[in-house]
């Protein structure tokens, strides 16, 4: 059945520069704001041991505009500085929880420049978009339209560092499931191949940032040798962050194609839980792990499988996927990354990588079936136990095994009566 999702669409507008002036003001005094609000909270707690809400930063901010040093606050629209104030908060939340470190000041060189705006402080008619303190509707480029009838409830406008202005407006959707069907993909990340799926089709790695490397390695040499503060090192610093954007928005769009394929011909999909934090500390692969950006694969597959009524399985990060025979259900003590193709003491030839996602799709589907989380729990990832409950020796008992492009159930003692055997985990 349909569902309502609260949805953002970015387009880029080019504003006048009555219109730039106004947003790099109000993006400083949000920037401002920020800063001031985490120094005020930082400084009561080690000096008075006394913590500070969200309505008392707000009622401080009011006060900071009656000072003369601070005036300048009320020349901008007051909507976009409160947004600022509950951003803190929540970092501060995620920062107790310890989903995050404490929260940072923002840098007007590094920090990205954004001001959101709630339906008080925009004008939406006819389709065009009026923020507050402008007479004029901001001339965007419209790449796609707005669903219809949708008008916008809140509205962020960035730059980035290369110059470039976008709007966001996040909208009402409707979005309709994708039919229904009874494929199954499992997908093993990879290096040389971005993706291996369990069919057996290997996506190539595009390599965005390779192919671009010479490009930017020049604009980066022209930048050094710029005098700092002149006009000329920011038109080179410009041209480097063109550089990089032209990166980004090109990576970003093969994702986004290839993560829609896959959740438009499977109705499951099964993935590993990868720490890329972890895996960006070998200094030899940190640069071609980052370009292949698997992280922002996941987050695309998580919200358009929920979007479009798919399952998302995500195995245990422990789950021998590359040494496990798919055939024979035997783990390799030891598998460097240099062997690709290896044979099982069986005689089973596999590849690395095909094998690798077999296996990850077979785990899946045996965790689906026996109700697992779809997350494996902290305590799996620390003892290293696969996220299927264990109970048995044997590495396969109770996982369904892909052979020949059928599945095959293999079934143990334990899981003859009832009960879903695991797969034994342990270090890829």
């Amino acid at each position: 059945m349909t569902q309502q999702v609260k949805r953002a669409f970015r387009y880029r507008f080019y504003p006048t520069d009555e219109q730039a002036a106004e947003l790099s003001r109000t993006f400083g005094c949000v920037r401002l704001v920020y800063n001031k609000a985490l120094e005020e909270r930082t400084r009561a707690w080690y000096g008075e041991q006394r913590r500070i809400s969200y309505v008392q930063s707000s009622a401080a901010l009011t006060e900071w505009k009656k000072t003369a040093e601070l005036a300048f606050l009320s020349e901008v629209s007051s909507v976009p500085l409160q947004p600022a104030l509950r951003h803190l908060q929540t970092a501060f939340g995620n920062f107790f929880a310890k989903r995050a470190k404490y929260p940072r000041y923002k840098s007007r060189k590094k920090s990205r420049a954004s001001a959101e705006y709630t339906r008080s402080a925009f004008t939406w008619r006819d389709g065009r978009l009026t923020l507050a303190k402008m007479a004029e509707p901001l001339d965007i480029r419209w790449s796609r339209p707005l669903p219809e009838g949708a008008e916008p409830t809140t509205v962020t406008v960035s730059r980035d560092s290369a110059g470039r202005w976008f709007v966001a407006m996040l909208v009402e959707d409707t979005i309709a499931p994708a039919p229904a069907t009874s494929a199954a993909v499992g997908l093993d990340a990879g290096i040389t191949s971005l993706v291996t799926l369990s069919t057996g089709e290997k996506i190539a790695n595009p390599r965005h940032e390779r192919r671009d490397r010479a490009r930017l390695a020049k604009a980066q040499r022209e930048l050094s040798r710029k005098a700092k503060g002149s006009a000329n090192r920011e038109k080179a610093r410009r041209k480097v962050a063109r550089v990089h954007a032209r990166i980004t928005d090109r990576r970003r769009d093969f994702l986004h194609k290839l993560s829609a394929r896959l959740v438009r011909e499977n109705q499951t999909v099964v993935i590993e839980d990868l720490t890329v934090r972890n895996l960006l500390k070998n200094g030899k692969l940190a640069r071609t792990i980052s370009d292949a950006a698997w992280t922002d694969l996941r987050m695309m597959l998580e919200y358009k499988c929920a979007w479009y009524g798919r399952e998302l399985v995500v195995i245990d990060r422990w789950f021998p996927s590359s040494k496990l025979c798919g055939a024979c259900g035997t783990v390799r003590e030891k598998l460097p990354l240099n062997v690709r193709e290896w044979t099982c003491d069986c005689g089973t030839v596999h590849d690395r990588d095909v094998n690798a996602a077999r296996n990850i799709l077979a785990a899946g589907l045996a965790a689906s079936a026996c109700g697992d989380g779809v997350r494996p729990q902290r305590e799996s990832s620390r003892t290293g136990r696969s996220s299927v409950k264990q109970e048995t020796q044997r590495a396969t008992a109770g996982i369904p095994r892909l052979q020949a492009g059928k599945e095959v159930n293999v079934r143990s003692s334990s899981s003859a009566h009832g009960s879903c055997a695991p797969s034994r985990s342990g270090p890829r």
